[in-house]
């Protein structure tokens, strides 16, 4: 799945197209924290996503794939 990360810079709009969540996230904290760009959004093709939002979901995310991991059952070797 393709990520969109936009940000805003004067009257300007810049945007990269990444493969990866974590990829996604990382050029955002990367223009927002060290480029100081504004509006900082990544978009999943259906929802955008602030910067906590996306952190968030991918936390939830992480969580239920933790908690889906241990409901499995466990086969003995």
């Amino acid at each position: 799945m393709a990520f969109v990360v936009q940000a805003h810079i004067d009257d300007h709009t810049l945007s990269v197209t990444t493969e990866t969540a974590k990829q996604a996230f990382a050029k955002a904290i990367e223009w927002q924290a060290a480029h100081k760009l504004t509006c900082v959004t990544i978009s999943d093709g259906v929802r955008s996503f602030t910067i906590t939002d996306f952190a968030s979901a991918m936390a939830f995310l992480e969580i239920a794939n933790t908690v889906g991991d241990d409901r499995r059952p466990k086969v003995q070797e």
